[in-house]
């Protein structure tokens, strides 16, 4: 009974922390799409250049340490030997951040003249202060985690977000009220991290202010020396390719106006293309969310199959988890791209750049298939061939995207970032071991897929070339025909995904919703059949 209680309290939390996380980055997606309405395509690009440090520095502290040190914290026995490991850990992670703060304060001219733009000094500096609180939250949140209180973790993500973005569209507005150059404006969106991580750190008060400070002093079987080495290794792998999408986004930032004033343009005219083709980063990111996300509610069951050592369940789960994901993303990308003039638009106030950012939207497909693959890896203990995935994908990004930029223009970027994440996954896939291969290959489900999706694009596109021919008109008009669109775009991949069985049952009763469908389905089959 008291295994069954903490089963449940396990699952609960791992629900609250799974919410939490997915209203954190549908909020870190969408305030870009009001703040780039205010301050422009230019606007866009000073903020875009510098995100990337910031969006690291987040994933340190938010889903890269906290979810390995919380891993070590669940490994101490005792409540004495779990304080004593995070004060360690606080130790070396300060250490870390303040090299990284100081690095960052230091080299901030350099930095900035190697992204082509010294003025964006201001902003590399204002960011690197978020630094300083890595250490506070990565340990806390990894602290409750390991002790299976999700709460604490929950509301400091939430809260962290809500106050950055809080801060950043303030920016923006004060930019058009008080004549702030845009680099200023930047400097002060950027600012926005260090007050949210600061308002985010308040949630662990009680832990920093009572047994972190108070508890006794105890030697740990984890050395200094093994912690710094785990740490570095596994931790900073971990927080890596947690941030693979930013590190390619971090290579745009030093080469992608560059190689657009070498092709011929001015650099004002560059950094406004730059701005336009940042406009794919929301969309990609808000794709990947609902890809992956409903899928996380078969990791508990993944977790306990493997410790149960009942590795045929392990399959099953893991099959179902990756058909979900793999199905979610190519829906969210042919969605995305066969709408992308009408979305470009109603979220953009323009068209400009559609084919470059459809180009880019195909990252989605990719992450979802990474991402996934990469957890099941890390569940069986197996880094290394991610580790050489994500190098060589950085690597691919930065050798070829400013020589494609170079000869096909903005859209050379786009297509850098989905080649690179297609070698990454080429190699996760030429790697994985006898478990987890063949997982997409029977039952015809490529194919199944392929036929769902590209029907589902083709009906979703009609639809919306004909609501604008019939519905001429503003951005409001063409939301509300891309709302259409999208529903209908909905039930034709539901519609099409039942009748040719693309999910098993196991599959949709694991989607949320998925076991209403199923009964609806039976009901209206049944009454059919009895007619």
């Amino acid at each position: 009974m008291q295994t069954k209680n903490a089963t449940k309290t396990l699952l609960k939390g791992a629900l609250i922390l799974s919410l939490a996380s997915l209203i954190a980055k549908i909020l870190s997606a969408f305030y870009r799409v009001p703040f780039e309405n205010i301050v422009g395509n230019t606007g866009f690009y000073v903020y875009q250049q510098v995100y990337p440090l910031y969006g690291i520095g987040m994933t340190f502290a938010l889903s890269g340490f906290p979810v390995f040190i919380s891993k070590l914290i669940a490994e101490q026995e005792g409540q004495l030997a779990k304080v004593n490991l995070a004060r360690r850990l606080f130790v070396i992670l300060s250490f870390f951040a303040g090299g990284i703060f100081i690095f960052l304060q230091l080299t901030s001219r350099l930095i900035a003249n190697s992204m082509g733009d010294g003025q964006l000094e201001l902003l590399i500096k204002s960011v690197s202060f978020m630094f300083l609180f890595m250490p506070l939250l990565a340990v806390g949140r990894g602290y409750y985690q390991g002790t299976f209180n999700m709460v604490p973790t929950a509301i400091s993500q939430v809260s962290e977000q809500l106050v950055r973005v809080a801060v950043i569209l303030l920016a923006a507005y004060l930019f058009t009220k008080r004549g702030w150059t845009y680099y200023e404006m930047g400097a002060w969106a950027m600012a926005g991290a260090t007050i949210g991580a600061l308002c985010a750190s308040l949630s662990f008060s009680k832990f920093y202010l009572g047994s972190f400070l108070s508890q006794p002093f105890a030697t740990s079987k984890l050395s200094m020396q093994t912690l710094i080495r785990r740490l570095l290794s596994e931790g900073l792998i971990i927080c890596l390719f947690a941030s693979l999408m930013v590190l390619l986004q971090l290579v745009d930032s030093f080469t992608v106006k560059q190689a657009l004033e070498v092709k011929g343009f001015s650099s004002e005219l560059a950094k406004e293309i730059k701005g336009t083709y940042d406009r794919s980063q929301p969309l990609v990111q808000l794709g990947i969310v609902v890809a992956v996300s409903f899928s996380s509610t078969l990791l508990p069951s993944l977790t306990e199959a493997l410790q149960k050592r009942h590795l045929n369940e392990f399959r099953k789960t893991a099959k179902a988890l990756l058909r979900i994901s793999v199905g979610l993303g190519a829906a969210a990308t042919v969605g995305l791209i066969a709408l992308m003039p009408e979305i470009n638009t109603v979220l953009f106030g323009d068209a400009s750049l559609s084919k470059t950012i459809s180009i880019y939207v195909v990252s989605v497909f990719m992450m979802t298939l990474i991402s996934n693959y990469n957890s099941l890896l890390q569940s069986l203990n197996q880094y290394q061939m991610t580790v050489i995935a994500l190098l060589a994908a950085i690597v691919v990004k930065a050798l070829i995207n400013s020589y494609l930029i170079e000869r096909l223009g903005i859209a050379g970027a786009s297509i850098a970032t989905v080649l690179a994440l297609i070698v990454a996954q080429a190699l996760i896939a030429g790697s994985l071991p006898s478990l987890l291969k063949g997982l997409l290959s029977g039952d015809n489900y490529l194919l199944k897929l392929g036929l769902v999706t590209g029907i589902m694009g083709g009906v979703a596109a009609v639809v919306a070339k004909v609501g604008t021919f019939l519905l001429p008109g503003g951005r409001l008009a063409l939301l509300l025909v891309a709302l259409i669109s999208v529903g209908i775009g909905v039930l034709v991949f539901i519609g099409l995904a039942l009748w040719l069985r693309l999910f098993s049952i196991r599959e949709w009763l694991a989607i949320p919703g998925g076991k209403k469908l199923l009964r609806l389905t039976n009901k209206f089959t049944n009454r059919k059949g009895l007619s």
